[in-house]
This record gives structure tokens, C-alpha cells and sequence, in this order.
């Protein structure tokens, strides 16, 4: 027979089962990281592919898939994995419209820039095989286009992310659109490029 005691503590246990808060680091651990990289890369892939046939290419430049799969494996979802983790203790789990808005504008002011910035020299430096002197003239003269397109669409993105999905899902979410953006950027960057030539 089990006593009041236990009883209590058992009823508590199962109701932290219940809420979803046991099993938190499993949930946002190293296999969650293992799953939003290969996710993030095959669709940071697939944008390429898109990107390609947008473009009119009739065969696929199978480096330049691979390069844009390793970018999105190897930097935007652990970025990704651990600033979501990140935001999480600064906010401290709170929810709400208020905590959303803080959660955008921080994220905007800070991550937003920088992913683009590290994108545009990627693209130029690796995938373009560039110099570094035109990759800079190319971030200096279309930067702040990119960000100001950014900021018309990655707040709508982060909104639904913070108000709606769960931690353990955002890399994924983020990623879907991290594709779609992508693909905008590939083309803004191949256009360039064209010019250029």
C-alpha cells in the first residue's frame, strides 16, 4: 500500500510528465540539435535547387548544393538550436504577446543582421569563389536592402515561432522559411552576379 505521501509525489511526478516539462533537455539535447541540422540542410538544399531552376539552369550545380546543405547543417541550425535555448533562459519560459513582441524585436536587432551579413560573405567568398574585395563592395552596396526586406519578412516568421510553436519545434519552423528566404537571397545574390559578369 502506498502512502499519502508517495501518492502526492507520484501524482506530481506524472503531471510534470503530463505538462511536457520532464524530458526537457531530451527534447532540446543532442539529438534535437542532430535533427534540425540534417532538416536544415536538406532544405536549405532544396531552396538551392530551386534557386537553380528559377534561374534557368538546366543542369544542377551539385558543389553549390552541397555548400548551401553544409551552411545550412553546419551554422544556421545549431545558431539556430542554441538562440532559442538562449532566448528561452533570458525570458525564463514566460509567455504572452508582451514577451512575443520583446522576443521579435531582440531577435531582429541582434540575429537577423548578422545571419544575413554571414549569408551575403558565404555566398560570395564560397559558393562564388569571389575575392574578398568584391564580396565587401557587394555586402556594402546591398545590404541594407536585404535587411530592410528582412525586417518586412522574418517578424511575421518570429511572431508565429515564439507565440506558437513549441521549443523543440523553432529550428524546424524557422528552417521552412529559412529555405523560402533562401531562395530570395540566391536569386538577389545570382543577379548581382550576373551584372557583374
Amino acid at each position: 500500500m502506498i502512502d499519502n505521501g508517495a501518492s502526492k509525489r507520484i501524482e506530481k511526478e506524472l503531471e510534470h510528465i503530463d505538462s511536457g516539462e520532464n524530458h526537457e533537455s531530451d527534447r532540446n539535447g543532442p539529438l534535437r540539435l542532430i535533427a534540425d541540422a540534417i532538416t536544415s540542410g536538406v532544405l536549405a538544399g532544396s531552396s538551392d535547387v530551386i534557386a537553380q531552376k528559377i534561374s534557368g539552369n538546366k543542369k544542377l550545380q551539385l558543389r553549390r548544393i552541397f555548400l548551401i546543405m553544409l551552411y545550412g547543417f553546419g551554422y544556421a541550425a545549431p545558431l539556430g538550436h542554441f538562440f532559442h535555448k538562449l532566448m528561452e533562459k533570458i525570458f525564463k519560459g514566460k509567455k504572452g504577446k508582451e514577451t512575443t513582441a520583446k522576443k521579435v524585436l531582440l531577435e531582429q536587432l541582434t540575429i537577423s543582421p548578422w545571419n544575413n551579413l554571414v549569408f551575403m560573405a558565404y555566398y560570395g567568398l564560397v559558393l562564388d569563389r569571389r575575392p574578398f574585395s568584391q564580396v565587401k563592395s557587394k555586402i556594402k552596396k546591398d545590404y541594407s536592402t536585404v535587411q530592410l526586406t528582412a525586417w518586412k519578412f522574418w517578424p511575421i516568421v518570429s511572431w508565429l515561432n515564439y507565440q506558437y510553436v513549441p521549443l523543440q519545434l523553432r529550428v524546424l519552423f524557422s528552417s521552412f522559411f529559412a529555405a523560402c528566404w533562401a531562395v530570395f537571397l540566391n536569386l538577389k545574390a545570382r543577379s548581382i552576379t550576373a551584372k557583374k559578369d
